[in-house]
């Protein structure tokens, strides 16, 4: 009678916490999910240009277009879209001006490529130059000498002297 009296309280007990065991673990299962939506979020967020201030991503950003974007990108998340998905989303609303990292085809590869062709560039055409000045200029040999100085110019070197002096 003990035994049974026993078994039976331990299974009252037992199915009278098991609901709160439960929700317990779904609670965390849903605070698990909630981080991980804000943090594809964010990062999401972070490669995309806001429109309004267009030097910050719309993660950055405190316009009300930027949270409307945030909004939109969270939900689609939750849905279960994948990153690319979401991004192509905004291409097809904003095209290739939304991403604050252009996309290296086309002609996007000039605005990679550009900077260090223009130095480079450059970098020539001062090599040249410098080369072209050397070459015009003359050179005195050792065997050469410079002419003498005549007695109006020894004489003015001689006052500015003096004037220093003082």
């Amino acid at each position: 009678m003990r035994r049974k009296a026993l078994a039976i309280m331990m299974i009252v007990f037992a199915s009278g916490f098991s609901p709160l065991l439960l929700a317990d673990s779904s609670t965390r299962a849903e605070v698990v999910d909630e981080q991980t939506i804000d943090i594809r979020t964010r990062e999401i967020a972070k490669t995309l240009r806001c429109t309004v201030c267009q030097t910050e991503s719309i993660w950055e950003s405190g316009a009300e277009l930027a949270r409307e974007m945030r909004a939109v990108i969270r939900e689609r998340v939750a849905q279960g879209e994948s990153d690319d998905e979401i991004r192509a989303y905004f291409l097809s609303r904003y095209g290739d001006y939304i991403l604050l990292e252009p996309r290296k085809r086309g002609l996007n590869w000039l605005i990679w490529a550009g900077p260090f062709l223009l130095l480079a560039g450059g970098g020539i055409v001062l090599l040249r130059t410098i080369n072209r000045w050397v070459a015009q200029t003359p050179s005195l040999s050792s065997s050469e000498e410079s002419a003498p100085l005549d007695e109006h110019s020894r004489q003015r070197i001689d006052k500015e002297l003096r004037s220093l002096e003082r």
